[in-house]
This record gives structure tokens, sequence and C-alpha cells, in this order.
């Protein structure tokens, strides 16, 4: 009996995780810089008072979601100025501001880098959730041979995160939702590489939730820090301290450079790129696997997190993962260049956070084009928030669509 009732429980809780507020209000725009009306990307997207949100595409182009009509937008990034637009019945334009800092507040945000670092950790856990949070993300990873797209995959993840007093992130699950793929159906396309990646990146390349990265204490003393000049995030000022390895692991390090809040020390925005001079320790850490007799090179491997604030409380809200590496078969004479890049957007903070059942969980070595099914249906994502495709990354769909 206690089976069948822990049985029945489970389908009632999948039941629950399943279940997706159908989000029939939509708005759509594109975001410009206001001095050179160029496209602005990655700019942060959310509806005031609700927990959607989204990002700009490489075309500056957005289309976000909600299931209550939308009256206005919230918009924000690095180096802009943060603003609010109507929502009017078309297209919206969008003019963000760029920020400069007056010449005065340069002296403020001088200091010891490594203590504004140490000051930011001790304040994780006030600055951070401090209860457990299920998260629904959007992920995609693109993988281009040369300039040319070869495989796109897609997925809605649900993530769920314990607190951030936790100081790592062992315990927090990732679910898939919905996913889809296409790949090139050419012979000599086929990579049977496996890259680190996936929507897992949440969960791995949550930084601040996973000081083993570049946080403890051990790994701070590997890395030269200095304070460079300060930054706008939004409307507030931060510090901006770059990271140099200084000394050598068994693991790859980093170089880098985190945006700290100046007034609540807390991390805003974090950049590292990895050191790709020993190309052993760069390759364990961003393959998974490769066949017998293929040469692998690592090229770049570049990270990007942002944290987002609401009500006080930062939380994981934008990850894109950038790499870059060639591969030959030992009989060639000449590599092959190829780029793959996977990018994480959290749409939605899901009440009450339910814990992730076991048989669903995603795990890191899990590849995504094994469990999700052909692109094909063009309303696939009809009920959910994405990040809108690029034009090109539009037009390599079709075309690799066409090939299938």
């Amino acid at each position: 009996m206690k089976k069948i009732l822990a049985w029945a429980a489970a389908l009632l809780t999948a039941g629950t995780l399943d279940a997706q507020t159908a989000l029939t209000y939509s708005a759509k725009g594109t975001v410009y810089d206001a001095g050179t009306l160029k496209p602005v990307e990655a700019v942060s997207v959310t509806v005031p008072g609700r927990n959607y949100s989204t990002v700009s595409n490489a075309d500056g182009s957005f289309v976000i979601k909600s299931d209550q009509a939308l009256h206005e937008l919230n918009f924000s990034r690095i180096g802009y100025r943060s603003c609010t637009q109507a929502v009017t019945g078309g297209e919206i334009s969008v003019m963000m501001i760029p920020v400069a800092y007056p010449i005065k507040e340069a002296s403020i945000v001088s200091g010891d880098p490594l203590a504004i670092v140490l000051a930011a950790c001790d304040k994780i856990k006030e600055n951070y959730p401090s209860e457990p949070e299920l998260l629904r993300c959007f992920y995609r990873e693109t993988l281009q041979k040369r300039q040319r797209f070869i495989s796109v995959n897609e997925a809605v993840a649900r993530v769920f995160k314990t607190p951030y007093r936790i100081k790592s992130t062992g315990a927090d699950k990732t679910a898939l939702e919905k996913s889809r793929v296409i790949m090139s159906q050419r012979k000599h396309d086929t990579l049977s590489v496996r890259m680190m990646g996936g929507p897992t990146i949440a969960a791995s390349f949550d930084i601040v939730k996973n000081p083993g990265i570049i946080f403890e204490d051990i790994d701070l003393q590997l890395y030269s820090l200095k304070m460079e000049s300060p930054a706008y995030i939004g409307d507030r000022l931060h510090f901006v301290i770059s990271l140099t390895p200084a000394g050598t692991a068994e693991y790859p390090l980093y170089y880098g450079t985190l945006y700290i809040d100046r007034e609540s020390l807390t991390f805003s925005r974090i950049e590292l790129s990895l050191d790709m001079r020993d190309t052993n320790k760069a390759t364990r850490m961003m393959l998974v696997r490769k066949p017998l007799g293929l040469r692998f090179d690592p090229k770049e491997l570049g990270v990007i997190v942002n944290y987002g604030s609401q009500d006080g409380v930062s939380r994981l809200s934008y990850c894109r993962t950038t790499m870059s590496f060639s591969c030959d078969w030992k009989k060639r004479l000449f590599a092959t260049n190829y780029t793959s890049v996977n990018e994480l957007v959290v749409t939605d903070l899901i009440t009450p956070a339910v814990q992730i059942p076991r048989e669903e969980v995603f795990r890191p070595k899990d590849i995504l084009d094994d469990k999700a099914p052909l692109f094909l249906d063009s309303d696939f994502w009809k009920d959910y928030n994405i990040i809108e495709p690029s034009e090109s990354l539009e037009n390599a769909v079709k075309r690799l669509k066409k090939h299938n």
C-alpha cells in the first residue's frame, strides 16, 4: 500500500509540474542604442509585477508573453540606463540610453579588490534566495561548422534550486519540460563529439552558488585581482574587478571580470574566459567524449552569467557559454573549426517550489539531441517565453528543415 501511495503521489507531483499557465497576451519589439541606432543584444525584458522575462536576440528583437494583459515592460542591460516602455498595439521600438558615470565617482570605487570580493561572498546568504526555488528556463544550443549552422537544439526546462546558503549545486536538479532538435543530414557534418553544456548550465555555471569555480579561498589565491573602471548595470553603480591567473592548479583557471553592486555587494554579472594555455586541461574541462582517432583542439570557452534583482533578492537570470574548437581525423591534413553557443534565460518563477522527481532529472552528461523530437511544429513554443531566434538563425533552421 505504501508503494502504491508513493507512486500515486509521484504522478500527482509530475502533473503539477507539467502544468503550464496559458500565456495568451504578448508583446514584441526591437531594442536599439539611442545614440547609434544599432540593435542591442542581451537586453533583459521583464513584466512589472510578474515573474515573466526574456532577453533580446542578436538582432535586438524580443517577444514576451504573459497570462495577463501587458501594459508596460522593463528593460535593462549593462552600460545602459534602465527604462520602462508602454505596450502599444503594434511592435515596440525601445531606445536604450548609454550611461556614463561622472569622473568624481571613479574615486568612490577604489579599494582592495580582494577584500571587496570576499565581502560580496560573505553577503551571498543575504542577497540571494534563502528558500528553495523552481525556475522555468528556455535553453538553446547551436553548433556551427565554420560559418554554417549544422545543429540547433531548444528546450524548456525546470530547474530546482536549493537555498544559496548551501554553497553547492549538487542538489540542484534540472528536468526537461519540452524540447526539439534539428541537425544537418550531410555525411561530412556528422560530429560525434559531445561537449559540456545542456540545460544543466543553470546549475553548473551558477558561479555564485558554485564557488568551486573561482570563489573558494584556495582558488582566489591563484588569481591576481585588479580594480577596473566602474560601470553601471541599470541605474546602479558597480565595482568592476578583473581576474588574471597568477598560479597553477591541476585544473584550468580563468580570466574574468566581476561586476559587484557598490551598495548591496551583490554579484550582478560575471564574465569568464578559460585559460587555454594548457590544452590538455582545457580539453578535460570542455569535452565529454569523442570517437577514437579524432583529434580535438580547444580554442575558447567563454561564460557570461547575469543575476537579476527583484524585491531585494538577486537570482540567476541569464547564462551564455561560447565554445570554439577544431576537429580532424588523424589521416586528414586540415582541421575544421566549430563554434558551439549555449544560451539559457530564466523566464518564470514557479510556485510552489516542488522538488523534481528523480526519474525526470536531466543529468550533466545527458545529451539533449538524444532526448528531443525533430524540429517540425511551428507552434512548438506557443505557450512559452523563449529567446526570439535571430534572422540568421531562422534562415538556418529553414535550410535544415528543407534538407531534412
